[in-house]
């Protein structure tokens, strides 16, 4: 994991947790609610970093994937025009040989 990537998001979580704590210690003056309210913020924060995490990945997969079949489609193209000249030299050769014997 490439911690510069994900630093917008991390700070972007511990803004969040850090508004809650002042947001709930503000209004009822109770630790045990801040606490929660914080861990449930914590909770939030770490479920988006990890859904960007495997949407990346989920990116990466598909990139890795469509080089594969770009690459096997090639190879295919390839492979395809190979036999397609072979088989009009090889039908080429036949008309000639029934030609000649047309012609004896």
């Amino acid at each position: 994991m490439d911690i510069p990537e994900y630093l917008p998001d991390i700070l972007l979580t511990a803004i969040m947790v850090i508004s809650t704590i002042f947001l709930i210690l503000r209004f009822w003056q109770d630790v045990t609610i801040a606490i929660a309210a914080a861990l449930m913020m914590l909770a939030l924060g770490g479920l988006f970093l990890s859904l960007q995490i495997k949407v990346r990945n989920l990116e990466t997969n598909v990139i890795t994937r469509e080089r594969m079949l770009r690459s096997n489609l090639e190879e295919i193209s390839t492979r395809m025009t190979q036999k397609y000249d072979q088989t009009t030299n090889h039908l080429d050769e036949l008309v000639g040989e029934f030609s000649k014997r047309v012609y004896k």
